[in-house]
């Protein structure tokens, strides 16, 4: 088990991931709330497609209106990230022991991943909630409310429904943290290994160009694929999420599972995975980036990881 200060390491590593993850997806978010806010209503679809939600916004807002809520983003992510990947560090390291086999072990990464996103997710649903409350606002929003800033957003929604207003959403996020972030780190823990394991034998040059080459190629690769991985296995559950935090009905169920249903009858199952395409057009490089960084930061900072 590493000592106080390795932990601590580790939990700047984090932080540093979520702020290079908010810089390369929050544009991306922001359609994907878009859509899912205003394609699954009982009206119909209001954006045709991800290229066409983008344009409206750019149009009518500016590049501003692609980083609406990124304040509260940055705030928030570079918490949830500190935690995500700090927990997960630590609770991997407190199973593995010291065991001394490289090869992932599914018994040690499902847990350490799970209990990670389970604790996040207090973190997340009040940062979320104002970031998609700030998102859905535009020309053609319904909402009665106007915010000028996330923090605006987290005092009137205070002051209108209370602290269990602030974390509407929480058993959705519940879910798609500790599911999706047990599905990220498998994905990430077995391709990375692989990768390694092709990558470092003999017939590759050994040269320190090809090593930093090689490195940050298999950051972006089991980055992208852990991020599409996550969001491919845990969309719905974000759906139901956008809809019961920026629906201005207060008598909305605040099950997912019940707002799941409502959704698949009136849009089907493309309805449950709205904003697919924005989604996992920014989980490639948005997770890429977080898993450079995240690697870097914890080599700079002196923890080897192996």
């Amino acid at each position: 088990m590493a000592g106080a200060g390795d932990a601590a390491k580790e939990y700047v590593a984090g932080s540093v991931a979520g702020v290079a993850q908010v810089i390369v997806g929050h544009p991306f978010d922001t359609v994907k709330v878009k859509m899912q806010a205003h394609n699954t209503t009982a009206q119909g679809k209001v954006y045709k497609n991800a290229f066409h939600c983008t344009s409206r916004i750019l149009l009518e807002e500016g590049i501003r209106g692609l980083y609406k809520g990124a304040s509260s983003s940055f705030i928030g992510i570079a918490v949830e990230s500190s935690l995500f990947f700090g927990t997960y560090s630590q609770a991997k390291q407190l199973l593995q022991g010291r065991s001394e086999d490289g090869r992932p072990q599914l018994q040690v990464i499902i847990p350490s991943a799970a209990s990670s996103g389970a604790l996040i997710s207090c973190v997340l649903t009040p940062t979320e909630l104002t970031k998609c409350r700030m998102q859905v606002q535009g020309n053609d929003a319904v909402h009665a409310a106007r915010y000028s800033s996330p923090l605006d957003c987290a005092v009137k929604t205070l002051e209108s429904e209370g602290l269990r207003g602030i974390y509407r959403g929480g058993l959705a996020t519940l879910f798609r943290e500790a599911i999706g972030n047990a599905v990220f780190f498998c994905a990430y823990e077995y391709s990375r290994f692989w990768m390694h394991n092709y990558l470092d034998s003999p017939q590759f040059s050994a040269s320190n160009h090809f090593v930093l080459a090689k490195d940050i190629g298999i950051g972006i690769m089991s980055g992208g694929i852990s991020g599409m991985a996550f969001w491919t296995a845990t969309l719905p559950l974000d759906v139901a999420k956008t809809i019961i935090q920026t629906n201005p009905d207060p008598h909305l169920s605040r099950n997912p599972f019940h707002i799941l249903r409502m959704i698949y009858k009136r849009a089907g199952m493309g309805g449950c995975y709205a904003g697919l395409g924005p989604t996992l057009a920014r989980a490639f490089p948005a997770n890429a980036a977080a898993i450079v960084a995240w690697e870097y930061s914890a080599k700079i900072l002196g923890i080897n990881r192996g």
